[in-house]
């Protein structure tokens, strides 16, 4: 196991997938455009719902982006790892729509396996994670998302708990 590489790998998929909920609190309504335009499907469900927002996408790439500069692995991985990171969160909330699941409704594994695989997988070679690492990271992003979701509904930051 590489350390320094799961922890970098950590911060980096945290930020990603913390920072959406950043803006939501301080602004609200305000600039939450839907990323999806409010297009329904031939199921009538929307493609990913009104809670995915292109203001939670660039502030996962900005605020992720500038936390790769910080750990010393460039704003080019941080950002790569905020977009594949959106995409596997995507992927989730067109898979929980299909299942009309509501919009933030909990779906253990299915909201925080793909953003977190999906982006380990993608940028596996830079910090230097291999397939064992890429299994622990996950796994630790997983456990710490519930843990830290608690304390986020708790402290009034986050809607609802997972």
């Amino acid at each position: 196991m590489a350390a320094m590489p799961i922890f970098y790998s950590i911060v980096l998929l945290t930020l990603a997938n913390g920072s959406p909920v950043v803006p939501k609190k301080l602004f609200g309504s305000r600039f939450a455009l839907a990323l999806d335009g409010g297009l329904l499907l031939f199921d009538g469900r929307p493609v990913f719902g009104a809670s995915k927002t292109i203001r939670g996408i660039v502030a996962s790439i900005v605020v992720t982006a500038v936390g790769g500069i910080l750990i010393g692995l460039g704003y080019e991985l941080g950002a790569l790892v905020a977009i594949v990171a959106m995409v596997g969160d995507l992927f989730s909330s067109f898979l929980k729509r299909r299942m009309r699941m509501a919009p933030s409704s909990q779906a253990m594994g299915l909201d925080q396996v793909p953003e977190s695989l999906f982006p380990l997988l993608a940028c596996r070679e830079t910090p230097g994670l291999s397939y064992a690492d890429i299994f622990v990271v996950v796994l630790m992003f997983l456990v710490g998302e519930l843990l830290i979701s608690r304390v986020l509904y708790i402290l009034r930051i986050r809607d609802q708990p997972y």
